[in-house]
């Protein structure tokens, strides 16, 4: 069953990983009794693997969404972005992923490599990622496509954002896989502003695990450009590792209880927004699972994601 038919039945449950850089964090991923051998233990509906950044690491992406369609557990999604790709190129590589069962994809712009003005390749946008592979593969893929709730940091308003958000709907696009966000009263005026759009397509909500000071700040501030709302700054203040959370060997004699306590803080947190994205009726959750299990399961069990008879 494809993920744009799980949306039409009931709410969709999925994680995301991303490929190592080593063998031996393949090996923890990938291997037997590794990381997704875990999660399918979880019943999520699809996997989704990231490219490295700026579009690196596309061997790996594709060792593992080779594991995840060879188990048969769950459906293999892969990250595709415009970066470095020529139009060719990006035929040669979709042919790839068909040939090896893969036909899901999340179509990207792509994240631009430190000191690029541009994707170096010839697609520039998301919109025509999503329009060239409709052309060129018809229905072959089902494409999912990346939604803003703050609007993406490169676009120049929130209104523009969702106007092109729109042209990926109509494009061709399936479903929509949202960046995290953290401010849930702009989530919500978000959803009611594309719906007043006429942007139909089910909403799959991505949520990053609070589980680190510095992974936390970073992901919020690097890339995106989110809002953190005072509660989660408390959070964070509260467990402040002294002088900076990013100190590899940090004076603060209680680091490792700061961590621990942050952690615990940053699932309940997580849990509890998990809540309020239910609430407003979205048809997914999709936990970053950043390649661990213990976490992200706890997290999946008690905010009720699972069925635990």
């Amino acid at each position: 069953m494809r993920v744009s038919e799980i949306f039409e039945k009931r709410a969709a449950f999925s994680f995301e990983v991303f490929p190592p850089k080593t063998d031996v964090g393949m090996q923890k991923l990938c291997g037997e009794g590794g990381v997704l051998d875990q999660l399918y233990t979880l019943n999520p509906d699809y996997i989704s693997c990231t490219y490295g950044a700026g579009g690196t690491n596309v061997g790996k992406n594709l060792e593992v969404l080779d594991k995840i369609q060879k188990d048969g557990k769950c459906t293999p999604v892969t990250h595709f972005t415009c970066i470095g790709n020529t139009k060719e190129g990006i035929k040669d590589q979709l042919n790839t992923y068909l040939a090896h069962g893969i036909n899901h994809m999340l179509a990207l712009r792509g994240d631009l490599p430190f000191g690029w003005t541009g994707t170096g390749g010839d697609l520039h946008y998301a919109t025509e990622l999503v329009k060239f592979v409709r052309q060129e593969f018809g229905d072959k893929f089902t494409i999912a496509v990346a939604g803003s709730p703050e609007g993406h940091i490169a676009c120049r308003s929130l209104e523009a954002d969702i106007a092109f958000l729109k042209q990926k709907q109509d494009n061709g696009a399936d479903y929509i896989m949202t960046q995290l966000c953290w401010d849930m009263d702009q989530f919500r005026y978000w959803l009611d502003a594309i719906r007043g759009a006429g942007i139909w397509l089910p909403v799959d909500v991505g949520i990053m695990p609070i589980l680190d000071q510095a992974a936390t700040i970073n992901m919020a501030l690097s890339r995106n450009g989110c809002v953190m709302p005072r509660k989660l700054c408390e959070i964070i203040s509260k467990h402040w590792i002294f002088p900076n959370p990013f100190d590899k060997e940090p004076f603060d004699a209680n680091a490792a209880q700061k961590k621990a306590d942050f952690k615990e803080a940053g699932i309940e947190y997580t849990i509890n927004q998990i809540d309020e994205y239910r609430a407003c009726g979205i048809d997914g959750i999709h936990l970053y699972a950043l390649n661990k299990y213990e976490d992200v399961a706890r997290i999946a069990k008690e905010s009720g994601l699972i069925d635990l008879i």
